[in-house]
């Protein structure tokens, strides 16, 4: 298992922890949501038992019964928090609780309920009679009451509670992935920059030096050939040093058509493969002017191309196909080789990805940094089965 799939097991675990842990809250929050619910019926039951002791014993004309109606009354008195609506068997109004009225009520005559207010009272009992909030009390055969009841303040408020806390876990789990890939990101890139600009300082001093050596082989009267043949490869490895020098900077930016770039990079590789390879290159009409640093476009077709010819494992065939989709320039690169499981797709820009046994897997990494970062554009895996080859594409904004 490679670090990556380490990586996408992991975030998957930590995807499914933060879940179990919002879930457990959650159904938590819910309990004590329940909880509370329960014991403010209790309450409504004890005054509804109220209600019907009064009425009992409002027929009755003895001192224990008028204490016993001024505790029952006391119990009553007691609920600050509860909305409550007492009505009778025809829907009419006898007592209302701590609703917050539009209307103020007059301390002369507390029971008069204002037409405002009795509208208001007339909304809140017909919504509170589409729920279960209600106690029926029979105070006698043909005498039946109805105590309607809305949730207090703290039980609504602790309702909302789990879904705050829902929002809360969601926007925690978020700030911590971006805060790591961000982090994750920002060093992979200082490594780059210092990987690249490192290369290029250290290829520096050789160059030069064969520069030098090149110049006083010629001037010994060394074969010509020879010195032509290995003067391009120590062009070639300057070429190189000025790649990597420009990867760790921002690259100049020129017009250049993407046809001519194409071309030429393949006719390097194509004198630098194996005669079983073949490499056919087949260009639109017209030319697909776009800003870009060559140096740098032609490294990253140098890698697609090698990228080919090791898939295909000794031969086979690469075809490098140009075209004009909109106001994009598109590079198909096609082999023929081993092809790419999908679930690896996007994995293969990653760095250290690498199905060789030799190589350190940072050919896609550098031509996605280049495509994406230094061209604005695309690169991705267009269509690849295993067996079956792969194509890359490539999408750049024409001018």
């Amino acid at each position: 298992m490679n670090i990556y799939e380490v990586r996408r097991w992991g975030l998957a675990a930590f995807l499914l922890i933060s879940v179990g842990l919002v879930a457990f809250f959650i159904y938590v929050s819910n309990n004590l949501v329940n909880d509370l619910a329960a014991q403010e019926r209790e309450r409504m039951q004890i005054w509804a038992d109220a209600t019907k002791q009064i009425a009992d014993l409002g027929e009755s004309e003895d001192a224990s019964s008028a204490e016993n109606i001024d505790f029952l009354f006391s119990i009553i008195e007691r609920n600050h928090t509860i909305p409550v609506l007492l009505t009778d068997d025809e829907g009419n109004i006898l007592l209302h609780r701590n609703f917050d009225l539009p209307e103020p009520v007059d301390s002369a005559a507390p029971y008069f309920i204002s037409p405002g207010n009795e509208a208001f009272l007339l909304g809140k009992l017909r919504n509170l009679q589409n729920r279960a909030n209600v106690i029926h009390i029979i105070i006698s055969p043909d005498n039946l009451q109805h105590l309607y009841y809305d949730d207090s303040k703290l039980l609504r408020r602790l309702s909302y509670y789990p879904y705050i806390q829902l929002l809360v876990m969601l926007a925690f789990i978020f700030v911590v992935y971006y805060a790591v890939n961000s982090t994750r990101r920002a060093e992979q890139n200082k490594v780059w920059v210092g990987l690249s600009k490192e290369t290029a300082h250290q290829l520096g001093t050789p160059i030069s030096s064969l520069m030098a050596w090149m110049e006083l082989l010629q001037s010994m009267g060394v074969d010509p050939d020879t010195v032509r043949e290995m003067n391009k490869d120590v062009t070639r490895l300057s070429t190189i040093a000025s790649r990597f020098s420009k990867i760790g900077s921002q690259p100049q930016m020129e017009v250049e058509n993407v046809n001519a770039i194409v071309e030429r990079a393949s006719s390097y590789m194509a004198t630098r493969i194996s005669s079983r390879i073949k490499l056919s290159v087949e260009l639109c009409d017209g030319a697909l002017d776009v800003k870009m640093c060559s140096p740098l476009f032609e490294w990253v077709m140098e890698n697609l191309i090698k990228n080919a010819v090791d898939a295909m494992e000794g031969s086979g065939s690469i075809t490098i196909v140009t075209n004009r989709v909109g106001r994009k320039a598109v590079i198909d690169v096609t082999d023929t080789g081993k092809g790419i499981p999908r679930k690896n797709h996007k994995t293969v820009f990653n760095p250290g990805y690498t199905t060789k046994k030799r190589g350190w897997g940072l050919g896609l990494t550098l031509a996605k940094r280049i495509i994406e970062q230094y061209h604005r554009g695309r690169i991705f895996v267009s269509r690849s089965e295993p067996g079956a080859g792969t194509t890359f594409t490539i999408e750049l904004p024409l001018i």
